[in-house]
Formats: C-alpha cells, sequence, structure tokens
C-alpha cells in the first residue's frame, strides 16, 4: 500500500545521501566487486565491458542520476580537452533556450541564475583561469550549485517535450497507466527533481542540447545475436541516442557521453 512505497522510499533516499552527489574515477573491476556474490551474468557483462572501457564514475542514485551523469559527463569532456569549438556552440544553443523556456510557460526568474552558472563555467574554458575538473566535481558535488544545474537540465528537457508533443506522445502513451496529457507528463515524471529518467526524457535532452549518448545497459537481458551462434549472453546492449538534426548526416555521429545503465540508475562510463 502507500505507506509501504513510502516507507521504501525514505529507505532508499536514505541510502543516496550516504553517497556524494559525484563520485571518484573507479576501474570496472570496483563494479565487479559489487557483484561477487551476486549474479554471475551481471559479473561476465562487466568483464565484457572492461574491453570496451576503462573506468566509471558513480553518481547518487536519488532519481537525478541521468542528468547528473550527462552533463557532468559532456562538461568534463569540454574541459578536458579545451573544447572551444564545441563550447561556443552549446552556448548559443543554451542562450537561444531563454525564450523557448518562458514561450512554454516557465518563468525567466526561476531559471536564468541557473543557466548563468553553466554559462559562466563553460565560458571560463580558453581563459586565463579555465574551469578544471576538480573545480567541475567541487561544483556538481555543491548542495545548491548541482541542484540548480540539474533544475535546468530538467526544464530544457520539459520544454523540448512540449514543443515536439505530437512526436512525443506516443511514447509517452506507451509509458503511462493513465491517460495524460503531454503537459501533465511533464509537470508529473519531468520537471519534479528525483523523478527517474527514461528513454523520453534521454531523446529530449539529447535534442535540446543536440549532444549524442551512447546508455550501455547492464541487466538480464541477452545480448545481442551473434552470427550462427545465437545470443550472447555475456554481450552488453547498448542505444545511441543521436539528435535529430545529426542522424540525417552522411558521416558517422560518435557519442559525446557515455553512460551505464543498471535498472533505475545512471552512472557515466570512460571509453
Amino acid at each position: 500500500d502507500d505507506q509501504i512505497i513510502a516507507q521504501e522510499n525514505s529507505i532508499r533516499a536514505a541510502e543516496a545521501e550516504k553517497m556524494p552527489f559525484m563520485g571518484i574515477v573507479e576501474p570496472l573491476s570496483a563494479l565487479e566487486e559489487e557483484y561477487r556474490q551476486g549474479s554471475a551474468v551481471f559479473r561476465d557483462k562487466i568483464r565484457s565491458l572492461e574491453t570496451q572501457y576503462g573506468s566509471m564514475r558513480r553518481t547518487r542514485g536519488d532519481g537525478n542520476c541521468f542528468f547528473r551523469s550527462f552533463m557532468f559527463a559532456f562538461m568534463e569532456q569540454l574541459v578536458q580537452n579545451n573544447d572551444l569549438s564545441e563550447r561556443n556552440r552549446v552556448v548559443t544553443c543554451i542562450r537561444q533556450w531563454k525564450a523557448k523556456l518562458v514561450g512554454v510557460g516557465f518563468q525567466e526568474m526561476v531559471f536564468e541564475d541557473a543557466m548563468e552558472i553553466v554559462i559562466d563555467q563553460l565560458n571560463s574554458l580558453g581563459t586565463a583561469e579555465p574551469l578544471s575538473v576538480p573545480q567541475l566535481e567541487d561544483n556538481f558535488c555543491d548542495a545548491m550549485l548541482s541542484p540548480m544545474i540539474i533544475m535546468l537540465l530538467r526544464m530544457l528537457t520539459s520544454a523540448e517535450i512540449q514543443r515536439r508533443s505530437d512526436f512525443f506522445a506516443p511514447f509517452i502513451m506507451g509509458m503511462c497507466d493513465d491517460e495524460v496529457s503531454v503537459e501533465q507528463f511533464c509537470r508529473r515524471y519531468v520537471e519534479p527533481m528525483g523523478e527517474e529518467s527514461d528513454h523520453v526524457h534521454i531523446v529530449a535532452l539529447t535534442n535540446a542540447l543536440l549532444v549524442p549518448i551512447r546508455v550501455v545497459y547492464l541487466d538480464r537481458s541477452m545480448g545481442a545475436a551473434m552470427a550462427g551462434v545465437g545470443y550472447d549472453s555475456a554481450a552488453v546492449n547498448h542505444h545511441d541516442f543521436v539528435p535529430d538534426s545529426l542522424a540525417e548526416s552522411a558521416a558517422p555521429v560518435n557519442p559525446r557521453v557515455h553512460v551505464l545503465y543498471r535498472p533505475g540508475h545512471y552512472d557515466i562510463l570512460y571509453p
């Protein structure tokens, strides 16, 4: 009943709070150790993952983990590569969202500070005092800054869904037991902090910021079929979410962000 569900949610929240918003970079062997007493399928898949990825970074499992993983990994890559071209593109993109957010009903005074926080961090690249990865870690672990960044990402995701309601409506109908409008879906399942992310959220944010992402699935599903062999239980499935405007390109689109999905949770992967 509702009381039991509330109690379970409270326990999960208490456990999540023991974990920092952003963890340190760890070898994938640390993940294998986590499943040492658990599923052999998971351990086999982790070993398979180690052929493609060198390390991972855990994030707090508080329902905001996808947004946190996505934005941290993207910004970390810009910092490490000093990628001013992509920085300029995404800053312009974020600024263009100001009018679009207002257009779907968000008040500028609610999101403008969060928007400037993100833009200021990005604009420090290429200056005498550029943002560093340790500073980025501190910012994403900050009890005030981190929620503001996630709030902005949730608003962008909601606005993208509402602006393309005809496209997203069929997916939303398939996800919800009760009949909800696109706007109601966004109010209930996208904008509130702590609401977990699904396929719809990922597609929307990927298109909102034009950042391709690969989601690697660590679950009990069988891997892709192998010619003449059947399904490989140790193979790890993944799905590339490519913005519509980039998918039309003849050139291959490489993911900028890689995240690991375990049921109900996302962490960052490093190729």
